[in-house]
């Protein structure tokens, strides 16, 4: 499982051309589940995101999690994350999970997120989307289960 996490002072998705919902300061994640994924994965992905102390504290180092600052998320679904981009120009998603299991891992991983924010705001898995952020930093965190 794959995450980019960005700090934002705010952040917003409109799906399928809907109006916007949004949050001020946070986190915008975006998750891609791969085809090797389990809810250990979105577990542990989970314990590291929630944990990140990714804000100023009042000396200016980055000390506070999200928790402590009182933030809030954006969690999107993005199965690009896997692409896979050695061969050719087009990438190919072979290693991202198929729908079934990939809907699956993010309606989990979003029951993860709302257990600890239950204001988190959300895309919806497989529907066109447009992301607006301001990502505050900028502060931008890659993280990738098979590295943590």
């Amino acid at each position: 499982m794959r995450a980019l996490v960005q700090r934002v002072s705010q952040a917003s998705v409109s799906i399928n051309g809907g109006e916007p919902k949004g949050i001020g300061q946070g986190f915008v994640v975006l998750l891609g589940v791969g085809s090797q994924d389990s809810q250990e994965e979105a577990d542990k992905l989970w314990r590291k995101i929630s944990n990140l102390r990714i804000f100023p504290d009042d000396q200016g180092k980055t000390n506070l999690s999200l928790g402590q600052v009182g933030g809030n998320i954006l969690l999107v679904s993005q199965f690009t994350l896997f692409a896979n981009c050695k061969r050719g120009n087009r990438p190919s998603f072979i290693e991202a999970a198929d729908p079934v299991q990939g809907e699956a891992l993010y309606e989990y991983f979003k029951t993860l997120v709302s257990i600890e924010y239950p204001h988190y705001v959300c895309g919806e898995f497989g529907a066109s989307m447009d992301v607006n952020l301001v990502n505050h930093g900028p502060f931008t965190i890659w993280l990738d289960t098979n590295q943590l």
